[in-house]
């Protein structure tokens, strides 16, 4: 495995271990999402354009769409939360509260 590959890994586990550790705060849990789906946006761009599949290219196309489908959404929940809550802390939401 090239070292290319080998640094995406880690930091695709790192975004992970990040939202494990630090989902305390929406905004945080939030940018070690987009961590990760930049990490498996490069990884799938770099093996699509090592293999000689014309198909290949469409999964990265695909990978980046949700990846802003997700951040609009966790953008618009964020701005929600914090002016419903005056805050961004996971804690003091109440989700079974309508």
């Amino acid at each position: 495995m090239s070292p290319v590959f080998l640094n995406l890994l880690l930091a695709f586990s790192l975004a992970l271990l990040g939202t494990l550790l630090f989902r305390s705060h929406m905004m945080s849990t939030l940018l070690c999402l987009e961590g990760m789906m930049l990490s498996l946006f490069l990884m799938s761009s770099l093996i699509s354009l090592n293999s000689q599949f014309p198909l290949a290219f469409i999964i990265p196309i695909i990978i980046l769409v949700f990846a802003a489908c997700e951040a609009a959404v966790g953008l618009a929940l964020l701005v929600m939360v914090s002016n419903s809550y005056g805050t961004d802390y996971v804690q003091n939401l109440n989700l079974l509260q309508c």
